[in-house]
């Protein structure tokens, strides 16, 4: 299966390996520390056969080990994180014990020789380690090691993300996203884009739906206010009054040396008690105002007294704000982490996830569509091209399709059509006899079904679906000349179904605010938004390229909470 791709060269690797230097018998070390990297011996287009007597230093943990030969030698499969493959390592027990050793899940540091295997061995590797020294041990109780090397269900290494990392899978998924990340990068670099940091804290409410996660230190204030207010009640009536009556005989005090020509330093003096008398009145009264509780306004909470000084949320999109680089900038791009308080238990569905999220100034939807495209094919080309050995596994441990589909869409031209063509095709499939969960008809947000549908079954290659209903569609997005439709875009491909939400923006200020106040949203959060389009607006388009859901076609994983580190979701934030 692809086999006419070679095994690609370790981008990580501190020093990489040139042609030159893949077909020479100099091996290469990593760059910070003493160690060769695995990737670097076994990645070769010899497999390693041309290092032959280099003596080397790996590190990596023990995926099996094997006792033979009554003990006297031990045959390690080692494994690093560089690249999917185990280097096969052989211990004579003359040179260290082997039961410390051959524990899956040890990690051993060991300099030895790199030797050609025996013969008719039926080995697949073309080269193997024979140790002369074990330099470092981390042993691992067999008995409490929760990652035994018998497979272990996905769903039951969630349990352990701490450890998961040494799967062959996790890890393989774990170099995909890396790839996945850095094609990312690059492809907005070559074409020009500055990438822009965004706000994971913001005060508007992108989607307009409302499930955000608030932030805010109300919470923790109040309950410390509260135990403070238990261990020191606040003063009472009395004690405001007593303070109030300290400040009148200070007052008093200083009216009599004034009136009696006092000296300047018995005045000043005077003053300065009355200062005091008057700044401990403020705070006792200030204090016998705090009540337990959250503090309110008119029946509200009051935000004025929050961290930010109104209500705060974690962002469920740096769009608008990436908008506000383009609008100055041109062409810009944001990449971060994103949250929804969504309680979905999907496997579509995270809590915290990332988003890709490019914005084109000058730009019209057309624009948009074809970024969209020559994006994700560069990211699948440089996938076949870098991490295909990567690709290879999960080919045969989780969807055999999965680099056919990667090669079909770096090389297919996307089909294009409207959201009311889709309609159209998918009340022809139903009149035909398909059968959906979900129904039907013009205005309608498409679910999964329908989208795997257009691409997997009736296009069989990816599509852009674009002008959608401006009532299933948020409202920054440019209307149509129909008064119905909106310049907004999906790219839909095989497996994942929606991969990008994307729109030419509303540049026209007058049909923005209509939009907001159609869909009920509060005009003073946007300003800043609207200042966009009266000073000098511009014609600009973008979209948002759930990472995740990349990873997911890429991969051909099922459940979402596969391919991140660390899934939040809801009842679990682990780590």
């Amino acid at each position: 299966m692809g086999g006419d791709i070679p095994p690609p060269v370790d981008e990580l690797a501190a020093v990489s390996l040139t042609n030159d230097e893949a077909s020479s018998s100099t091996v290469q070390k990593a760059r910070f520390s003493d160690r060769v990297r695995i990737q670097s011996i076994l990645g070769r287009p010899d497999g390693g056969a041309g290092l032959a007597g280099q003596k080397v230093r790996i590190s990596g943990w023990v995926k099996t080990g094997r006792e033979q030969g009554k003990g006297a030698f031990a045959f390690l499969e080692v494994n690093d994180g560089s690249c999917p493959a185990n280097l096969q390592v052989m211990v004579d027990a003359s040179v260290s014990d082997l039961s410390k050793l051959i524990a899956t899940g040890t990690c051993v540091t060991v300099d030895g020789y790199l030797k050609l295997p025996p013969e008719g061995k039926g080995t697949k590797q073309k080269i193997e380690l024979s140790v002369v020294e074990v330099i470092d041990l981390g042993t691992v109780d067999p008995g409490t090691y929760p990652i035994p090397k018998t497979k272990l269900t996905l769903e039951r290494l969630r349990e352990f993300l701490h450890l998961r990392a040494r799967t062959n899978s996790i890890s393989a998924i774990a170099r995909i996203r890396h790839a996945l990340a850095i094609a990312t990068h690059t492809f907005f670099d070559e074409e020009g884009f500055l990438y822009v940091q965004t706000p994971i804290i913001t005060t508007s409410d992108c989607e307009g739906a409302g499930e955000m996660f608030q932030v805010t230190t109300l919470i923790s204030t109040t309950e410390k206010l509260e135990r403070e207010l238990i261990e020191n009640p606040p003063p009472t009536e009395a004690d405001v009054e007593a303070a109030r009556f300290v400040v009148k005989e200070r007052g008093e005090a200083v009216a009599e040396l004034k009136a009696a020509k006092a000296s300047k330093e018995a005045i000043l003096a005077s003053v300065a008690e009355l200062n005091d008398a008057k700044a401990n009145f403020a705070a006792t009264e200030a204090r016998s105002r705090l009540k337990p509780g959250l503090p309110k306004v008119d029946g509200k909470i009051d935000y004025s007294q929050d961290f930010f000084g109104r209500q705060a949320f974690l962002t469920v999109s740096g769009q608008l704000q990436v908008e506000t680089y383009a609008c100055g900038l041109s062409d810009v791009y944001t990449f971060g982490p994103t949250f929804r308080a969504e309680n979905s238990h999907t496997s579509r569905h995270l809590a915290e996830f990332w988003m890709v999220e490019p914005e084109l100034a000058f730009a019209d939807l057309e624009d948009d569509m074809n970024c969209a495209e020559a994006y994700v094919k560069y990211m699948c080309k440089w996938l076949l091209e870098k991490r295909y050995d990567d690709m290879e596994l999960m080919a045969k441990n989780f969807d055999k399709g999965c680099i056919d589909r990667l090669k079909l869409v770096a090389s297919t031209p996307f089909g294009r059509l409207t959201y009311t063509e889709a309609i159209k095709i998918l009340e022809e499939a139903v009149a035909k006899g398909k059968n959906f969960d979900n129904a039907v008809e013009w205005g309608i947000d498409l679910a999964s079904e329908h989208e795997r549908y257009l691409t997997e079954v009736v296009f069989q290659k990816p599509l852009i679906v674009y002008n959608y209903p401006k009532g299933i569609k948020a409202f920054y997005m440019r209307l149509n000349d129909d008064g119905k439709t909106v310049a907004a875009m999906d790219v839909l491909v095989p497996k994942v179904g929606e991969l990008i939400g994307g729109s030419q923006r509303e540049e026209r200020i007058d049909v923005i605010m209509e939009r907001l106040e159609e869909i009920g949203l509060p005009v003073e959060p946007y300003e800043w938004y609207l200042d966009l389009r009266r000073y000098g607006t511009a014609k600009h388009s973008g979209f948002g390229l759930g990472f995740e859901r990349m990873v997911l076609f890429a991969t051909g994983m099922d459940n979402i909470r596969d391919v991140i580190p660390f899934p939040r979701y809801p009842g679990r934030a682990d780590l």
